[in-house]
């Protein structure tokens, strides 16, 4: 089955310093502080000489629209949508108000979370589809931070993700999906910086679209060869900053990939080691990195079978997660083409099944660096695929920093549930860098301890080391197992996305990551040289 592997079109955006009278269109949101608002009693009232002045201007339907309750300026707190009337001095025939919190408190980089900002793209996006808007613009009535490229950007990306439908393997196209084709963002900036803040909400929300579009794909579809021709779509639609290698097993018995080839046997699909390497723009880097994702594309368990109610083996297609992630952020990179940093790309992607030929638990595998692995748990394979691919980003790459990123635990999501990641790594700037990074983009992460006791556990009386430990503090025994496959010298993290990349109320991919790890890379490339 052929499917696209991005979305084909996406909405439109620009930027405009015009008045709100000049937008003529379907849709107006308006978002509102709760300075702009007073309330007595059970009576809210609208505060601020700017909102009053709009509200004239648009024949008082604010007012209706206040004194019928539902907005306030709290964050989320959202109005319904009411048509204009012909006392309206603005071209837009519907108008909505849509809540930010505190004006003093706006930023677009939120402390925990989403920012108000992506939270109002979202709200756009949902009213535009409820009301079958074509055209809208989003304008903010309060102060705007100081980052207001930022701001603009993340309510470019929230418009285009709010949108999101997962339509692709339906006969039938859906009735209700969003007819959103411009979105005008109303901010005073001039015309270089507002294309620009524009162009990179666009980016972001392509990756993280991308990245979904992986991960919602059923196993039949998304194979390691699927994986591979992601890979080879971003390489070709930059290929100024890309070049691509995918590497077929008996490339990887050369490289004496022993944990990945043992993870991959018993599989029918052909595995595939993805190295999809970024240049920058004029060739200089004072950084190398690499983001390496685990690529399994279905994992049953092997021997270790996933059995039973809450085994999720009919989940077992995001498995792939971290990859999909690291494609995602790759993507983005491909638009915005950030200076000074060289990236590293690397999945070893596969899938974990069961036949004769298969890993057994009790076996003894070989890695790549040579250390040998007495494979205990067949559903512990992810780890085993992940230290081959770092053993690869270090002595094959020469990077030295390595992030990889893994639905590597059920641990992790019974200790942190199902919004927040994990985050492990010894080193201090690195864990700076990446909860920069997580705030940027509006996604959590949660730092775990590398307990170094807990990793008595995984010692073996008859190899070097086995790849699950003790039954309590999984999620950190797992990250102390691929630390052991880290070079002395190399900065190291791991996270653990296997909660969020998920989302359980919805039912759909979040695209959890890409948008992280784009931040990630683009701050290194701006980072003094090591």
């Amino acid at each position: 089955m052929k499917v696209p592997l991005e979305p084909e079109s996406l909405p439109s955006v620009a930027v405009s310093a015009a008045p709100l009278a000049a937008f003529e269109g379907d849709l107006l949101v308006l978002g509102v502080t709760e300075e702009d608002f007073a309330t007595e009693g059970e009576v809210t009232a609208i505060k601020t000489p700017a909102l009053q002045e709009i509200d004239a201007s648009l024949g008082g339907v604010l007012s209706e629209l206040v004194a019928a309750g539902g907005v306030d300026g709290k964050p989320g707190s959202q109005s319904r949508v009411v048509r204009l009337g012909g006392g309206s001095k603005v071209g837009a025939r519907w108008v909505a108000l849509v809540g930010l919190g505190k004006g003093a408190k706006l930023s677009a980089a939120s402390e925990w979370g989403a920012s108000p900002f992506q939270g109002l793209g979202n709200a756009v996006a949902t009213l535009a589809k409820a009301n079958r808007a074509v055209t809208a613009a989003v304008a903010l009535l309060g102060p705007w931070p100081e980052t207001k490229a930022a701001a603009v950007s993340q309510i470019a990306t929230g418009a285009l993700l709010g949108g999101y439908e997962t339509t692709r393997f339906k006969s039938k196209k859906s009735p209700t999906a969003s007819k959103l084709g411009h979105l005008t963002i109303l901010a005073d900036l001039d015309a270089e910086a507002g294309a620009a803040a524009a162009a990179r909400g666009v980016s972001v929300a392509r990756g993280n679209l991308m990245t979904r579009y992986l991960v919602e794909a059923p196993p039949n579809v998304c194979t390691p060869t699927h994986l591979a021709d992601t890979a080879k779509l971003i390489a070709d639609a930059a290929p100024d900053v890309y070049s691509l290698r995918v590497y077929e097993k008996a490339e990887c018995e050369e490289m004496k990939m022993g944990l990945f080839l043992g993870v991959a046997e018993a599989s029918a699909e052909p595995l595939k080691f993805i190295h999809l390497k970024y240049s920058p723009p004029g060739g200089s880097a004072s950084r190398k990195v690499a983001v390496v994702g685990k690529g399994l594309t279905f994992d049953s368990g092997g021997y270790n079978l996933k059995a039973g109610a809450g085994s999720m083996i009919e989940m077992m297609k995001f498995d792939m997660g971290g990859a999909g992630a690291t494609l995602g952020a790759a993507r983005i990179l491909a638009d915005l083409k950030p200076a000074g940093v060289e990236a590293h790309f690397i999945i070893a992607a596969c899938e974990n099944m069961v036949a004769g030929e298969g890993l057994r638990p009790g076996d003894i595998l070989t890695a790549a660096s040579g250390k040998t692995v007495e494979v205990n748990n067949t559903d512990a394979e992810g780890r085993l695929t992940l230290a081959d691919a770092m053993w690869f980003a270090q002595e094959k790459c020469g990077v030295t920093s390595v992030v990889d990123i893994a639905t590597l635990t059920g641990a992790c999501m019974v200790a942190l549930g199902m919004s927040i990641a994990g985050l492990m790594t010894p080193s201090e700037p690195m864990a700076s860098s990446l909860q920069a990074a997580a705030k940027a983009a509006g996604e959590k992460v949660w730092r775990l301890p590398l307990e170094a006791e807990y990793f008595d556990s995984l010692k073996s009386p008859i190899a070097d080391m086995k790849n699950t430990g003790a039954r309590t503090g999984g999620a950190i025994t797992a990250g102390l197992f691929l630390q052991q496959f880290v070079n002395e010298g190399v900065e190291w993290a791991h996270l653990d996305v296997a909660g969020p990349v998920w989302s359980e109320k919805a039912n759909v991919p979040t695209g959890f990551g890409a948008a992280l790890l784009a931040e990630w890379l683009i701050a290194q490339g701006a980072a003094p040289a090591k």
